[in-house]
């Protein structure tokens, strides 16, 4: 039986960051051997994440973005509460996701699970061990990885993020940044689901127009014009949807005598060359996840319940 002392389970709880019982109970088991314990822990934590984690609620957490080279990366990793995504070693580890998204190239998610994270493990085993050593559910939930001049945002401490593609013969203008930088801004001042209006699907715009008929169906006013002046009506309202779900239909968020497309035409004038919006992205914390909405006054009554 091994000797196991007091600055054996502190370095293990220094590399861990785990309680030093557990540290001390690992190292007993494995008989001192530190790789060993940190395995045994590891087990465990992976035993927790699929047990009593499983049916909570991720919903808070962090977006962030790195830029290296050519390639700009932004993820969304999500926690429970809004304290574990301001925790310094939180905050690391999504930035090492980061790299390796850039470094490694992944896919998908299960793909980016199976890539190393270091030396010891896997992203899969890094994910676990976070998830045992902060004590709260994590997930990585999305991440894309853009090849081409882009401009980001990070709105806050990272509620929203973005990234906005471009393809110019201008990028070495000195004034293209400022113009790339007020682009993002305005997606993420504002969710778009579009580019342009080449980019909706025209299953889209018939549904929308359907249902514009049926509310001028529906309204006593509009009811019994011509079916043509209907239609001039859908036309006119399917325009609004346009400025409404288009990035370069929608007024400019700086000057609202203008489009965001005539932004980009006027400063691609301004500085001698040819600038297009091809693409962008837009990670918005915790969108779309049902928040579990707690009741504490029936929580109560049932923890009393009977006594």
């Amino acid at each position: 039986m091994a000797n196991i002392t007091a600055k054996d389970v502190a370095d293990l709880r220094k590399r861990t960051g785990i309680g030093m019982m557990e540290c001390k109970k690992a190292l007993v088991e494995a008989d001192g051997d530190v790789e060993a314990a940190i395995k045994i822990l590891r087990e465990k934590g992976e035993l927790k994440a699929e047990s009593k984690m499983a049916s909570r609620i991720a919903a808070d957490g962090l977006v962030e973005i790195l830029k290296d080279g050519n390639y700009t990366a932004m993820i969304e990793v999500n926690s429970e509460t809004d304290f574990v995504a301001k925790n310094e070693s939180f905050k690391e580890f999504v930035k090492e996701l980061l790299k390796i998204i850039i470094d490694q190239k992944p896919a998908d998610i299960d793909a980016l699970m199976t890539c190393k994270y270091d030396a010891e493990m896997d992203v899969d085993a890094k994910l676990k061990e976070m998830i045992f050593k902060i004590g709260e559910k994590l997930t990585i939930r999305r991440f894309v990885l853009v090849d081409g001049i882009t401009s980001t945002y990070i709105h806050g401490t990272g509620s929203i993020g973005v990234i906005a593609k471009f393809e110019t013969n201008v990028a070495d203008h000195a004034e293209f940044a400022a113009f790339a930088k007020n682009i993002a801004l305005q997606i993420g001042a504002y969710p778009t689901p579009y580019l342009s209006r080449d980019k909706v699907p025209a299953s889209v715009i018939e549904e929308e127009k359907n249902i514009l008929l049926v509310q001028i169906a529906n309204d006593p006013a509009n009811a019994k014009k011509p079916e043509a002046i209907k239609l001039k009506m859908v036309e006119g309202r399917i325009s609004k949807f346009y400025d409404n779900n288009c990035l370069l239909d929608m007024t400019y968020v700086k000057d609202e005598d203008m489009k965001v497309g005539k932004y980009v035409e006027a400063s691609a004038k301004a500085m001698g060359g040819e600038i297009a919006v091809v693409d962008f992205y837009r990670f918005e914390k915790g969108e779309g996840i049902q928040k579990r909405e707690e009741n504490f006054a029936e929580e109560i009554a049932k923890m009393t319940a009977g006594k």
